[in-house]
């Protein structure tokens, strides 16, 4: 008992984690909004699926060595961390789709992977070149 009272971790755990486990409800009904976007428009704009299992990865709750709270954390946190970076995937392939440019640089702002292959800001002729709606 005297361990469970002086041991602040755990208490900071034990009170962060309905917060953090919370996350889900809301995780999963974007995950299910932005799949069907992904799977009815994409088609439509001609733009290839995203593999999902590219970006989400559950295997660590496989380990052995872990307990059985560490192993789900894992399984949440490698669910949580997959379908963002899929979910941003998607939004690049959309963003590169609709308008390919890139932000003004600003020493404050740091662009996503994805930008690299976008069109120069203030770039007049090749975003004519590039998007020109036939």
């Amino acid at each position: 008992m005297r361990y469970l009272l002086e041991n602040k971790k755990l208490w900071r755990h034990l009170l962060s984690a309905p917060i953090i486990y919370s996350g889900i409800i809301p995780v999963i009904i974007a995950d299910l909004w932005i799949e069907i976007y992904h799977r009815l428009c994409f088609p439509l704009y001609g733009i290839p699926y995203v593999r999902r299992k590219s970006y989400v990865r559950i295997d660590r709750h496989k380990l052995s060595y872990l307990t059985r709270l560490q192993k789900i954390n894992c399984m949440y946190c490698g669910y949580v961390n997959g379908v963002v970076q899929y979910w941003v995937k998607i939004a690049g392939e959309t963003e590169k789709y609709w308008c390919g440019i890139a932000h003004k640089k600003t020493v404050d702002f740091f662009p996503p992977p994805h930008h690299q292959d976008f069109l120069e800001y203030d770039n007049k002729e090749a975003f004519n070149r590039q998007y020109k709606r036939k």
